[in-house]
């Protein structure tokens, strides 16, 4: 199966309405920068957590996009309409794309 992806060179800004982001990394990598407004369901939690997921169009993000990229494959058979956000939220930094941080530390990838 091939997992459907996008460069962030790909993905509109600001991000339109209707499409959602799904963050898959672990509690400290989403606590030191994130997208605002995205869900956040570690990897590991996936499957026990389908019922916080977004409907509609989402954009699965991690750190690089190894992550994603097994969660896309995962919910893409279970029906979603995902994507795989290529490179990750490194990438996303790299582009200058807007992060949150939780606490007063300036949003990063960690």
């Amino acid at each position: 199966m091939t997992v459907p992806t996008v460069a962030v060179s790909g993905v509109p800004d600001p991000l339109p309405e209707g499409l959602a982001v799904l963050d898959v990394r672990e509690d400290v990598e989403w606590r030191a920068g994130h997208i605002d407004g995205a869900v956040h369901v570690p990897l590991g939690e996936l499957a026990g957590r389908l019922g916080d997921l977004p409907e509609g169009q989402t954009l699965v993000v991690c750190k690089v996009g190894g992550r994603s990229g097994q969660a896309v494959a995962w919910l893409a058979q279970q029906g979603y309409d995902v994507v795989n956000l290529d490179g990750g939220m490194l990438e996303w930094q790299a582009a200058g794309r807007p992060m949150v941080a939780e606490g007063d530390a300036p949003p990063q990838v960690v």
